[in-house]
């Protein structure tokens, strides 16, 4: 019930902000685009930076919901309550309550998620709980989640449970995930013995405002680094790449496949045309490898690189790609296989640095990235495979 209540705030409450923040950042390119000469530094400020860091703070209202409830939830002592209802379900795959507040604070950020594992007191406890923190769904993923959940139910047409309904289900997915894996490095990969729970509850307290509210921007003010340093970087990056080298072409698009990003991104298309993505998507992948939420400023410069003249939502654009035989990119299964990929692929160079300080070792974090990248792999393509046999556009 209060996930369900949060997530339904997700969508409803922060309509509004995100459509402010929306016309902010359009209004800010028809500037930029109207006040200054025609050239690759306008294209850059317009397509690059614009568009891509837009496209990952228009989200920021969810992602302070997000943080709000979980302040909630810390400062009123119901944490603890949470990690005494979870032990007996923990126990089952070879953990106890206390890994459980790592795993809920992974909703927020896997890298405070990560270090909170060191009040587990029993050492393979500890790395197990490491190991499968970041598959719960951090505020990084809820970009993607949104963005394919818009594309999938046009917010005219479904109803809001419909959309709580496909985002319980993809946070219900990676929690799923992460007991399943537990329970196969308990019983398989580490040795050692798991050790029961000791916790003293704390009294039940009236939330001070204020301190949540010092959470909240603490929380907020490192997504909003992250989207002026990482991923402005990479946007700007990103936009060199894809029109660079210059060709002449007929189209935009066949101008921005011959470019860098645009020649990576056919490479690997017949790797990842089983799973129902095409160049552009691969492009989106290999980008977010160093933060999830990356991808959804990808395919902001992607798609304005393509139609610089055209200014409509990204969900929009979306909806109306197509490939070269004329049908949608983006049907409901690819949009599924997307959230799936997100749901178990790690994605985050931060969280590998952390887990690398905590294990005091690069085995750890290779380990980890490589079975959450073949098993967000793996999860896409059944998604998709299993969905066409089904009859499933």
């Amino acid at each position: 019930m209060i996930l369900g209540l949060l997530f339904a705030m997700i969508f409803k409450v922060a309509e509004g902000p995100m459509e402010w923040i929306e016309a902010c950042f359009e209004w800010s390119g028809n500037w930029v685009a109207i006040h200054m000469g025609a050239g690759d530094l306008r294209d850059l400020l317009v397509d690059g930076v614009i568009a891509g860091v837009g496209g990952v703070v228009i989200f920021l209202p969810q992602i302070l919901i997000l943080f709000f409830f979980i302040g909630m939830m810390e400062h009123t002592g119901y944490m603890a309550r949470i990690a005494f209802m979870m032990d007996r379900m923990m126990s089952r795959v070879g953990l106890n309550g206390k890994s459980f507040l790592p795993l809920l604070s992974s909703h927020a950020c896997a890298v405070p998620a990560v270090m909170a594992t060191r009040t587990i007191d029993n050492p393979k406890d500890r790395l197990i709980t490491i190991l499968v923190a970041p598959l719960a769904g951090c505020s990084a993923r809820l970009p993607v989640y949104l963005l394919m959940i818009a594309t999938l139910v046009p917010s005219d047409q479904i109803p809001l449970m419909t959309k709580v309904t496909f985002l319980l289900l993809m946070y219900a997915l990676g929690l799923g995930g992460a007991f399943f894996f537990a329970w196969i490095f308990h019983k398989g990969l580490l040795q050692g013995e798991g050790a029961p729970m000791i916790l003293e509850l704390p009294a039940y307290k009236r939330p001070v405002l204020t301190a949540i509210l010092w959470h909240m921007w603490e929380r907020t003010w490192l997504f909003i680094r992250r989207a002026g340093t990482v991923i402005l970087g990479i946007s700007i990056l990103l936009w060199a790449t894809l029109n660079y080298p210059k060709h002449e072409a007929e189209t935009p698009s066949g101008s921005m496949e011959k470019s860098l990003a645009g020649q990576l991104g056919k490479f690997i298309e017949p790797v990842i045309e089983p799973m129902g993505y095409d160049w552009k998507i691969g492009i989106g992948l290999i980008a977010s490898f160093a933060a999830r939420e990356v991808f959804v400023s990808t395919m902001s410069i992607i798609y304005s690189v393509e139609e610089s003249d055209t200014i409509e939502p990204l969900r929009d654009r979306l909806r109306s790609e197509k490939r070269p035989d004329g049908t949608p990119v983006y049907t409901a299964r690819v949009c599924l296989s997307l959230m799936v990929f997100y749901v178990f692929a790690m994605q985050c160079l931060s969280t590998v640095a952390v887990v690398r300080r905590e294990t005091n070792s690069w085995k750890w974090p290779l380990f980890q990235m490589a079975y959450t990248t073949l098993t967000a792999c793996v999860g896409a393509l059944l998604v998709y495979q299993i969905g066409g046999m089904l009859g499933f556009a």
